[in-house]
């Protein structure tokens, strides 16, 4: 049975396969594996989320050679000018019920790209939906990170940083780093910089090795449960950063081997999670608006014309 697809695309020129490498990334998507051979050079990216559609025209169209979705189509459009090429045959429209937007650009070797997105985000309901973006622009994170065990946390932080900078954090102005001893003092840290109420996000980065007594456990149940109590009682979101492994070969696969890296993973949590408050700030708030407007609309209807009330 099929266990994986590996969906491939052909670029008509060198030219045009170095401006894809660098659009798809500018669009977010996070580089794999890359090399060459006799043959062709290779780059892989490693999307968010994969589908595969099959589907029958209708009518006849002309196919892309390949089709991106986005879940910002507008941002999208903005990137790709600023890479100086020309919009073709944009189908959005500026009325709210126009939810899809699907452009394409022509690269200068001829490989055709299409770009389509919901306006909206995913299509859904948006009432009913409510959910953060990976923009890191105009935000500022706090990362704590531990000195202790530093060969794999220093990893960390140079995989938190790469997420940071590939999501728009500024290199100066997007982040502060504060270093602490060892995981145990994590917590009062992060607490510290959420109280400050400067940061959209907090980020908390350590590693704990299991050694032959009860100290590991101890120090992961308390660094755990300290760092989700700073979480809730200061309203800041804060990304769990902190590896708790067996082994240190374990950690080394966490820290940018063979499992990715945590580091990476916390830091686009933390710019998720920042986004979604605000969005459910600002959805909350709509709301609060639209049932004011019913509840007053209400005590006005169930009020009695100033006619009837002189009569009584």
């Amino acid at each position: 049975m099929v266990n994986w697809v590996h969906l491939t695309v052909v670029a008509k020129s060198s030219g045009d396969f170095q401006v894809l490498v660098r659009l798809l990334e500018a669009l977010g998507l996070r580089k794999g594996f890359a090399g060459e051979s006799k043959n062709c050079c290779f780059q892989e990216f490693l999307p968010s989320d994969a589908k595969l559609h099959l589907f029958e025209p209708t009518k006849p169209v002309t196919g892309s050679d390949l089709v991106i979705a986005v879940a910002d189509p507008d941002s999208a459009a903005q990137i790709v000018k600023r890479f100086g090429f020309e919009i073709l045959r944009d189908s959005s429209g500026p009325d709210p019920e126009d939810l899809m937007r699907d452009f394409r650009i022509h690269l200068t070797g001829g490989t055709e790209v299409q770009i389509v997105g919901f306006q909206s985000g995913d299509g859904t309901d948006t009432d009913q939906v409510t959910e953060g973006n990976l923009q890191a622009k105009n935000k500022h994170f706090g990362i704590v990170v531990s000195r202790f065990n530093s060969f794999i946390t220093e990893r960390l932080l140079g995989g938190t940083l790469d997420g940071l900078k590939r999501c728009g954090a500024r290199r100066q102005s997007g982040y502060d780093i504060l270093r602490v001893p060892g995981a145990f003092e994590i917590p009062s840290a992060a607490r510290t910089l959420a109280e400050t109420g400067k940061y959209d996000a907090i980020i908390c980065l350590g590693c704990l090795l299991r050694g032959d007594t009860a100290h590991y456990d101890v120090i992961a149940n308390e660094v755990a449960r300290g760092i989700g109590q700073s979480a809730q009682e200061t309203g800041v979101p804060h990304a769990f950063g902190v590896l708790t492994c067996d082994t240190l070969e374990q950690a080394i696969d966490r820290a940018g081997l063979k499992s990715g890296n945590k580091g990476f993973d916390a830091a686009l949590a933390a710019v998720e999670m920042a986004n979604l408050k605000k969005a459910v700030s600002a959805h909350s708030a709509a709301l609060g608006v639209k049932h004011a407007g019913a509840r007053a609309g209400k005590r006005s209807s169930k009020r009695k014309p100033r006619s009837s009330r002189l009569k009584s």
